[in-house]
């Protein structure tokens, strides 16, 4: 039996990219860290409920049929979702605890994985890849033994 592959065309994932790395840009530089609820609730919604806001409201941009774009692995985009909620949950957490140095590591891992994704490399695919790598490895090696 076939498995459906879930897909998510390429630039919607990229505008959410861009929205999250605006977002926590935004908050830097006005030093208004309430600016990343934007993306956390965003995001939040997207892990709980699987619709993304933000991909809702850029697709009526899209020129061209969805189907002719790229498509990147819906669990994938999930996954990276995941990562980035989490990241910029505890930003959030650490800049209004007065803990300013973590808030800016927090967001500035958001910041660093969401400019690679952007420039072409997904920090979040490639830690994913790895733990599946170490489930296969460690999966084999118990049923050897």
């Amino acid at each position: 039996m076939k498995q459906i592959t879930r897909t998510i065309a390429k630039p919607l994932i990229q505008s959410n990219q861009l929205f999250i790395l605006l977002s926590v840009l935004a908050a830097w530089l006005s030093e208004q860290y309430v600016i990343l609820l934007l993306p956390l609730a965003a995001g939040l919604l997207a892990v709980l409920t699987g619709y993304n806001l933000v991909i809702a409201l850029f697709k009526p941009f899209l020129k061209k049929p969805i189907s002719s774009y790229d498509q990147e692995d819906y669990d994938q985009q999930q996954f990276n979702q995941w990562i980035a909620v989490s990241c910029i949950g505890l930003a959030f957490i650490c800049f209004f605890s007065g803990w300013m140095t973590a808030g800016f590591i927090f967001s500035g891992m958001v910041v660093a994985a969401s400019t690679a994704a952007l420039a072409g490399f997904c920090i979040g695919c490639f830690i994913r890849f790895q733990w599946h790598q170490y489930q296969y490895r460690r999966k084999n090696t118990a049923s050897e033994q």
